[in-house]
């Protein structure tokens, strides 16, 4: 009885172990199950905050700028934006890499502090007598080295979780992303009732305000984070069948090392996959392995139809500025001059400026209105097709990579997501100002065909490392 017993408790919770299991393969235990996913979750904590860090100051950073040195401009501004962006690509290959080599405790708890103490100095970037700008662009950049942690999140997920497992995990790590950029700002907008005063700790000259407020927050959950870290998350790790990999634990069981598998990873599908993932954020910024290619291919689709849609067309052209400065009364204008009235350099005050389209921009002349309904149209088709494009992009990706350490490649997706992030606003913002929304639009277009022809000429590699070397079968 003790036998059978034993036998049980070695049950497989993810399927029969394949006949050419290798030794250092055990079948999951019922604690190791639990324990990996308490651990899964904990970082899809830490993706939901590290979101939250960029998000939850992002509609308050030019008045608080404006605040706290008056020799910052609209340019300067961009380049705050931005710093965030740039620390994350610089940090994510660099925290890769060390998860390879040491437990993924490691880079995650340094990370998270940077972020910490990145917080706590834009909390207090009022201080200096002069120079503060720099003092907040030296701040958000550091929040986003701190955001580098990404790279480490999605390279221990893949590698916790089976074949079978990942493509849910990945959408739940993707969808924990998301909600950190949607609810940032609406936690942001709760601090607002502080108001631009707030209170202040004289002895500590710590201002509490409706600037301050939402990343001491951030700071807070940090520390949070860290500490659920420190005392919830294990090194865990399976192979594509769910099968319990030993010697995962650095620092207790480094006697027995971890056997890699054989085989080399498919370099032309990891360098496609980087592509197709640029080309994911690139746009949005202006269950299976057969089933997420072709999810992916049709995702890129139907953000290609959103796109073509939205190109400018018809006969109707919109108002000049020159017009309505001629005129006591605003005349009607259509969706398509609020956008591009929107899109244009922030202005003091909306109200006394007229509306339309600026006379300097010789394409308002010859460029058709975008309408509310191609607007709206678009718009679905391109949310719609982005989040698939983007979980799969990260799902197949590290299908690819297999059971080899994911660290450094993770890192280097991150990175090419943040680059991104970086180019895709100041391609779109340049491209719309001198030629205007239909070159703009058609170049996007273009970008989508030529990434659907990649995805076509190396899809049959976009298949997982164990259905290529053929441990599991499509």
């Amino acid at each position: 009885m003790a036998n059978l017993g034993s036998e049980a408790e070695r049950e497989p919770l993810l399927g029969p172990s394949s006949p050419g299991s290798r030794e250092q393969d055990v079948i999951e235990t019922q604690e190791h199950y639990k324990s990996r996913w308490k651990s899964v979750r904990i970082l899809y904590l830490t993706m939901f905050l590290s979101s939250v860090g960029f998000s939850i100051v992002i509609m308050s950073i030019w008045p608080y700028l404006q605040k706290i040195d008056r020799t910052a401009d609209a340019s300067f501004l961009g380049w705050v934006i931005a710093s965030y962006s740039l620390g994350q690509m610089v940090a994510s290959p660099l925290f890769g890499l060390w998860s390879n080599y040491r437990p993924r405790k490691e880079p995650l708890i340094v990370s998270i502090s940077i972020s910490v103490a990145a917080n706590c100095l834009y909390a207090y970037v009022h201080v200096p007598a002069a120079h503060n700008k720099y003092y907040m662009l030296i701040a958000r950049g550091m929040v986003g080295f701190g955001a580098g942690n990404v790279a480490v999140v999605r390279s221990y997920i893949a590698g916790a979780t089976s074949l079978q497992e990942r493509t849910n995990a990945m959408a739940n790590t993707s969808t924990c992303q998301a909600l950190g950029f949607i609810l940032g700002p609406v936690f942001q907008t709760c601090f607002a009732l502080i108001g631009e005063k707030g209170v202040t700790w004289d002895i500590i000259k710590l201002q509490i305000n409706m600037y301050t407020a939402p990343v001491l927050l951030a700071a807070f959950l940090g520390i949070l984070n860290i500490i659920l870290i420190l005392f919830i998350l294990r090194e865990h790790r399976v192979d594509d069948l769910g099968r319990q990999c030993k010697s995962v634990n650095f620092r207790e069981e480094n006697t027995d090392e971890l056997q890699i598998p054989e085989g080399s990873i498919d370099q032309v599908a990891v360098v496609a996959t980087n592509i197709v993932f640029f080309v994911v954020l690139f746009i949005f910024a202006v269950y299976e392995t057969i089933g997420e290619r072709a999810i992916l291919l049709g995702g890129f689709v139907v953000v290609w139809v959103g796109f073509f849609i939205l190109l400018p067309w018809g006969n109707q052209f919109p108002k000049i500025q020159w017009e309505d400065l001629h005129n006591s009364s605003t005349p009607n204008t259509t969706f398509g001059e609020i956008i591009i009235d929107l899109w244009n350099s922030p202005r003091e005050d909306h109200s006394e400026q007229p509306t339309g389209c600026p006379i300097e921009q010789a394409w308002c002349l010859y460029t058709p209105v975008i309408h509310l309904a191609q607007f709206l149209i678009a718009a679905v088709l391109v949310g719609i097709g982005y989040p698939a494009c983007s979980v799969m992009s990260y799902t197949l990706y590290s299908k690819i990579l297999g059971p080899k350490p994911q660290g450094i490649y993770m890192g280097w997706l991150t990175t090419s997501g943040s680059a991104a992030r970086i180019l895709g606003p100041v391609f779109i913002s340049h491209v719309y100002t001198y030629l205007g929304p239909r070159w703009a639009v058609s170049l996007v277009c273009g970008i989508v065909v030529l990434t659907i022809l990649l995805i076509g000429a190396v899809y049959k590699r976009l298949i997982a490392f164990s259905v290529r070397y053929g441990r599991i079968q499509e």
